[in-house]
């Protein structure tokens, strides 16, 4: 799931030596902190928050075969 959703950020960010993923799990389900160079944030989460809502929506498609609930925070 994490690899998953490394690759779709390294293919938008310019620095992707920066890109770290961290994964938080509880009873709610799964937490995946994303961090990115202060300057690819923008392109990360797009005009009005547009390409992070994408992203959250194919991690949610991704995820609901296994049956876990899933959520993405972008952390500067």
């Amino acid at each position: 799931m994490e690899k998953i959703l490394k690759t779709i950020i390294e293919n938008l960010v310019e620095n992707k030596d920066q890109v770290q993923i961290t994964r938080v799990d509880d009873e709610k389900g799964i937490l995946l902190k994303v961090k990115v160079a202060d300057s690819d944030m923008g392109r990360v989460i797009g005009k009005q928050g547009k390409i992070a809502k994408a992203i959250r929506t194919v991690m949610k498609a991704v995820t609901s075969k296994e049956h876990k609930k899933v959520g993405i925070v972008f952390e500067e």
